[in-house]
């Protein structure tokens, strides 16, 4: 199977908008041949905190309708959102449909990063999946900082570790080119990395999507500045 990790710039807090921009980016991954794309952490509204406690009208349920450019985009997508949870905070969390856009599964981030604490709630399982023939693990930016998550993934019989994050200039340069590269290494996963570029709320993303092979080996990996997608086969 191919599969793309996606880097862009998102419209801060226009979910429409956002949708659109993935979607575009889902049918460049399917030209190229990939079966499924990975898109960053909180792809629809952009890393938008305060907007996003302010207005519940930008958080993104796995049937509204807002997502159907992407889900009929003719591939299987992982989408991170504002998650409504049923209480007074959204989840950060990814909606991963099929290429028919039937829902797959949806995965909460665990590990919040500092002033998410005080705007989300916390997600409390694991995410794991199948899509053809190929197990797949799920996690969000900080999670991918706890090694636990990613051995239970392997100890599953996951293959291929999905990461939605948001990878700033600066210290995040340095923690994207290690934390994901040892996944791989430690764990035995294909490791595919989804990454903001530019302006993403208080940061700039750094970009550089890319996948590594199991071992740490990379295989494909975007540029620092172009809203695109990088594949590789796994």
């Amino acid at each position: 199977m191919k599969i793309a990790a996606a880097q862009l710039t998102c419209v801060p807090a226009d979910v429409r908008a956002n949708a659109a921009q993935a979607a575009a980016l889902a049918a460049s991954a399917r030209e190229q041949g990939a079966e499924l794309v990975v898109f960053p952490e909180l792809t629809l509204t952009g890393y938008e905190l305060e907007a996003l406690a302010a207005d519940p009208g930008l958080w993104t349920a796995a049937d509204d309708p807002r997502l159907d450019p992407v889900r009929s985009a003719g591939i299987a997508t992982a989408v991170n959102v504002a998650l409504p949870s049923g209480g007074p905070r959204p989840l950060i969390a990814t909606l991963v449909h099929d290429a028919d856009g039937a829902h797959v599964t949806t995965y909460a981030k665990q590990h919040l990063y500092r002033h998410e604490r005080e705007q989300f709630a916390a997600g409390g399982g694991d995410g794991c999946f199948e899509l053809g023939g190929i197990r797949f693990s799920l996690g969000i930016c900080y999670d991918n900082h706890f090694p636990e998550l990613t051995g239970r993934a392997a100890a599953d019989g996951c293959r291929v570790h999905l990461a939605s994050s948001l990878y700033g200039t600066g210290d995040g340069i340095h923690e994207r080119a290690t934390v994901h590269p040892g996944i791989a290494e430690d764990h035995g996963l294909y490791v595919v990395l989804a990454n903001h570029v530019g302006a993403a709320g208080p940061w700039t993303g750094c970009g550089r999507a890319a996948i590594w092979a199991p071992g740490g080996a990379l295989l494909a990996e975007a540029d620092d500045r172009t809203a695109c997608v990088v594949t590789a086969s796994v």
